[in-house]
């Protein structure tokens, strides 16, 4: 069994804690928070599990990390603590774990990532043995393996997209929502998300990793935004009232250029209410789903959805991504010290899961 950490326990952090219990071949040893209220709390009942799992939550990084445990799934926010996030990151790293996860958008494309992530990383696996793997949903799964698996059904391929198609009402993130995406704020603000260069930033990555497992050249990166208003107030279940006139939905691409045509397209469509630019793809159930889209002969068109938590969508992707990242543990551990990327990384069948009654015995 892989002694194992989860690192927050936010959105991400309380699929986490239900992934690693769930694993066959890990055993949750600790549970990091940062607030204080949460400590001496059972991870079962921060994970909204019906019973106790006998691991307290603490504050206490130090206690933790001197256990030297096998695996840290890290999942506490990296968007807008990139810093804390990779110092923390590092720290596991250091004392020879494993680490998985979502926080590090710059490390997707672990190769092309900028010296000032990647080389802490480096010299921290040098020095204390341990590896990294950085994934999600998207950046993640839902454009690096499953869209490159997909394209190999094709005789022909023309274009990759990748789509994210969402109703950001059913976030449980209002902060994020309002002032990182926009939703309910004038039109004449620029969302900290789509500002120009963001978007490269963010999924420029995953295109790149996308090109280099398609074995083409990229001629450059480019950006496409459409931003439109609410044409009525509407109030959510949520996160309460949207006023008319301020943004309701939001569409952007970002583009991996080949010979001169956009041929591998990350995609983002998202609303607060879906009376707002009806024309638009929309999910199929109305709440939220990834789509892969395949362009040639034959077209290929693969959507998923995914439900947690009471049959929330988007508790459902985090809990994909979770599970992508919790499966990659036990080969991490396997392959030794490395800083990894989904190219590298298998994404294996549920192997000693099946018919396990959601919890390890």
């Amino acid at each position: 069994m892989i002694s194992t950490v989860v690192w927050g326990t936010g959105n991400v952090g309380r699929a986490a804690i239900r992934a690693v219990d769930a694993h066959p071949g890990l055993e949750l040893c600790a549970v990091l928070v940062h607030d204080p209220a949460k400590a001496d709390r059972d991870a079962g009942e921060l994970a909204g599990l019906d019973r106790a799992l006998g691991v307290a939550a603490t504050t206490d990084i130090d206690a933790v990390l001197d256990g030297r445990p096998g695996a840290v799934l890290y999942a506490a926010s990296g968007e807008i603590r990139p810093d804390d996030a990779l110092a923390d990151i590092v720290r596991a790293i250091a004392v020879g774990a494993a680490v998985v996860t979502p926080a590090l958008y710059a490390l997707y494309d672990q190769r092309n990532a900028p010296s000032e992530f990647r080389e802490p990383v480096l010299a921290a696996i040098e020095s204390g043995r341990g590896s990294l793997f950085v994934s999600g949903i998207d950046p993640g799964w839902g454009n690096d393996v499953l869209p490159l698996l997909v394209s190999g059904l094709g005789s022909v391929v023309d274009v990759v997209r990748c789509q994210e198609i969402f109703d950001y009402s059913t976030y449980d993130q209002p902060d994020s929502v309002r002032y990182l995406v926009g939703m309910g704020q004038p039109m004449d603000q620029m969302p900290p998300m789509v500002a120009p260069t963001v978007p490269t930033m963010v999924w420029g990555g995953q295109i790149r990793l996308m090109a280099r497992a398609l074995g083409v050249e990229l001629d450059e990166i480019r950006e496409t935004l459409q931003r439109l208003p609410l044409e009525t107030t509407v109030e959510t279940a949520t996160m309460g009232k949207f006023e008319a006139g301020t943004q309701g939905a939001m569409r952007f691409e970002v583009q991996g250029i080949v010979a001169g045509e956009p041929r591998i397209v990350v995609e983002h469509i998202t609303r607060i209410h879906p009376s707002c630019a009806p024309d638009w793809p929309a999910p199929p159930n109305g709440e939220g789903a990834h789509r892969v889209i395949i362009e040639g002969r034959p077209r290929i068109e693969v959507t998923v959805e995914a439900t947690d938590e009471g049959g929330n969508y988007a508790a459902g992707g985090n809990a994909t991504a979770v599970g992508r990242l919790v499966g990659a543990i036990d080969w991490l551990v396997t392959a030794g010290p490395g800083l990894y990327d989904a190219l590298d990384v298998p994404l294996r069948p549920a192997a000693g899961k099946l018919g396990r009654n959601g919890h390890a015995s």
